[in-house]
C-alpha cells in the first residue's frame, strides 16, 4: 500500500499515526501539494495530500483513508462501533481537520513556511490574530474536554481521537510563539495532556 504525501502535513501524520497503531505498513512516497507525479494525481486528482494506492484502488483525503483502512482492517478497532461514540469520534476528527487546522495553518504558514521555505515574509498580523483571537477559545474548549493523562477523548477504549491529537500537536506547538492561554511561551496544559494521551 502506498501513501503519497509528506510528514510535514498534519493530514499525512494523521494517516501514519493511525496505520502505525493498526500495524499497517505503508510505503510513503514523498510528494508535495500539487505534485505532477501521475501516480499521485491518479489517486488525488486535485493534488491534495495524502492520497493512497492499494493495488488498483485509489483514494484521497485523510479522513476517507482512515475510514477505508478501518473497514479493511477492522482489528484492532480504533473507531468505535457504538453510534454515539462513533459520532463523537468523527466530530473530534472533523474539529481537528477544520477548526484547529484553519487556526494553526495561519500561524504555521506565516511564521514558518513562508519565510523559511518559500523565502518571502509571512503575514505576521494574520498569524498574531489567529493566535490571540482564534486560538484561545479553541484551547478553552479543549481544556474542558481533553481527559487527564491515560484517559481517552471518546469512551474508555478508543484511542483514535487521542492519536489524532498527537498527529496534530507538533504543528500547533511549532506555530504558537506565545501560547496564549498561559502567556509563558510554553505548551499549554491541554497540549501536554493531548500529546501524551
Amino acid at each position: 500500500m502506498i501513501l503519497y504525501g509528506s510528514s510535514l502535513s498534519p493530514f499525512v501524520r494523521k494517516v501514519l499515526a493511525y496505520a502505525a497503531e493498526k500495524g499497517i505498513d505503508l510505503d510513503v512516497q514523498r510528494v508535495g501539494p500539487g505534485d505532477p507525479n501521475p501516480d499521485f494525481r491518479a489517486a488525488s486528482p486535485f493534488g491534495k495530500m495524502p492520497a493512497l494506492r492499494d493495488g488498483g484502488y485509489r483514494l484521497a483525503d485523510s479522513s476517507a483513508i482512515v475510514h477505508y483502512l478501518e473497514a479493511k482492517y477492522p482489528e484492532p478497532a480504533l473507531i468505535p462501533a457504538d453510534a454515539e461514540l462513533r459520532g463523537k469520534t468523527i466530530w473530534f476528527e472533523e474539529f481537528a481537520d477544520t477548526i484547529l487546522t484553519s487556526c494553526g495553518a495561519k500561524m504555521f504558514f506565516n511564521r514558518i513556511v513562508a519565510p523559511r521555505f518559500i523565502g518571502r515574509p509571512g503575514d505576521l498580523a494574520a498569524a498574531d490574530r489567529a493566535e490571540t483571537e482564534e486560538l484561545p477559545p479553541i484551547l478553552d474548549y479543549l481544556e474542558r474536554t481533553v481527559p487527564d493523562p491515560g484517559g481517552y477523548l471518546v469512551g474508555n477504549t478508543s484511542p483514535w481521537p487521542t492519536l489524532r491529537w498527537r498527529a496534530r500537536s507538533p504543528t500547533l506547538r511549532t506555530s504558537v510563539a506565545k501560547s496564549a492561554p498561559n502567556g509563558t511561551g510554553e505548551s499549554a496544559p491541554m497540549s501536554d495532556r493531548s500529546c501524551r494521551g
